[in-house]
Parts: C-alpha cells; structure tokens; sequence
C-alpha cells in the first residue's frame, strides 16, 4: 500500500498491473481513512484505489474539480486500466452528478448509501440562521446532528471514529445549501448511461432510500442494478456485514472487465 496522505489530496492503495481502478469519494464528515477496510480488500484482489479527499475543499465545484484531476493523473499512469468511480453518502450524491455531467470518463459508477435526500432534520431556527449566514457569512460552520451510532453498527470503529480528529460533524452554510441544491438536481437526472451499481442500507438512519430508488429506475443506462443490506446501517463500508458489500462491488466490476 502506498499512503499519500492528506496533505498530497488523495490516498493511494497500489498494485504493479491493476485490472482495474477505483476512485473513491467519501462523504460528509468523513475522510479518505473510511476506505482502509475496502481497499485493502480489493487490493489483494488486483485492484487498485484512489480515494480523493475533500477536507480542504468547501463546495460541490471544488469537488468536482479533485475528481476531475485525480481521474486524468490515474488515466495518464494507468493507461488501459478501466477506472470505476465510487462514492458513499455525500460522496455518492458527488459522483452521481459528476458521472451525469461527464459522461465517458469512468466505466462504471457505483453509488454506496446515496445521500440524495436526508432523514436528519435542522431546527427551524438552525435553518434560519444557515440562510442567514448565506447572506452574511456563508462559510460560518454548523453541527450536523449525526453521530457514529447512526453510521455503523461496529462498537469498536465507533470508538475509532470518535477519537479520530479527521472526522467532524460540522459543515459550511455555504455546503448545507449546496447539498440541498444538488439533492434537488439530482432528482432530474436520467441521462447517465454507463454501468450502475447502487447500494443501499436497509437500516439507514442518515439517507432516505426512497428518492435513491426513484432516481435508479429514472435512469436511462441499460445497465444497472440496485442492491438492498437489510440489516445494515448508513455507512455500508464500515458496518457489520461490510464483507457482503464489498463482494457485491467485486462481483460487480468483474462482470465488467
């Protein structure tokens, strides 16, 4: 594994001749060290991850635009190699939009508990003050009422994820109303055509799963599917039973090689 860290903007698990490619795009709150577990699943199998981090970056444009050069610094190294884009959560909603707005970069698109509509509510006065701050201080930060427990089942990477000072529970006015407004636009969009996989959790406390299943059959590519975790929480990733995820992707991309 070769671990660029941070501050280099992304992370990287290699293999000398990779069948295929995953760059991978965390969600709110986050960080590219989620993808440790899964990554190193996939590393023993050929397949080689890039997970962009978004710590530094605030809104949806800077967002994109990491995706957009860290997809041409992997296709200038690996040349042949097919890259599959995939995001959880907020990562998810990132992808979906960059995959509907760039069509032919990735040869497949897979979407981990999409956050395309929130079961966590704002207080009427929080959403007050949030609209406030976009007029007046649109990078004033905010709680996000969520915590581990609403993630993952795992006591012990709950213990993890509250010890680790790379995750947070706050976001920008600015990036709240960028979600919101993005959420919507996601709604519209059919018009993706590349290879679908989503995943969603069956016990999800964060995501709403029923817009998710709206926008999957709304859309036009011959080829996609949608997979439920009965049991399982919001972060798919990082719960109990992630294995069973992380085969469904394997399974998934090979069928595709």
């Amino acid at each position: 594994m070769t671990d660029n860290g941070i501050e280099s903007g992304y992370r990287r698990w290699a293999c000398p001749a990779p069948k295929a490619v995953f760059l991978l795009v965390h969600g709110l709150g986050a960080n590219t060290g989620r993808w440790e577990s899964m990554a190193e699943f996939f590393l023993k199998r050929g397949i080689e991850s890039y997970a962009v981090e978004l710590a530094r970056t605030d809104g949806f444009d800077g967002y994109f635009k990491n995706i957009s050069r860290l997809q041409a610094a992997i296709k200038a190294e690996r040349h042949s190699a097919k890259i599959f884009l995939i995001g959880e959560s907020m990562g998810a909603l990132i992808s979906f939009l960059f995959v509907s707005s760039h069509p032919g970069l990735f040869s497949g698109l897979v979407c981990i508990s999409p956050a395309f509509a929130n079961r966590i509510r704002l207080s009427a006065f929080d959403q007050f003050k949030i609209a406030l701050s976009l007029i007046y201080n649109p990078r004033k930060m905010f709680t996000v009422p969520f915590d581990s427990s609403m993630c993952t089942r795992d006591t012990e990477y709950r213990k993890k994820m509250d010890a680790d000072p790379s995750e947070h529970r706050t976001a920008s006015a600015k990036l709240l109303w960028q979600i919101l407004f993005y959420q919507a636009a996601a709604r519209r969009v059919k018009n993706i055509t590349s290879p679908v996989l989503f995943l969603t959790a069956g016990r999800d406390k964060i995501s709403d799963n029923a817009p998710a299943r709206a926008i999957f059959e709304r859309l036009e590519a011959g080829d996609k599917e949608l997979v439920e975790f009965p049991g399982m929480y919001h972060a798919l990733t990082i719960d109990i039973g992630k294995e069973d995820v992380f085969k469904a992707v394997l399974d998934w991309t090979e069928e595709r090689l």
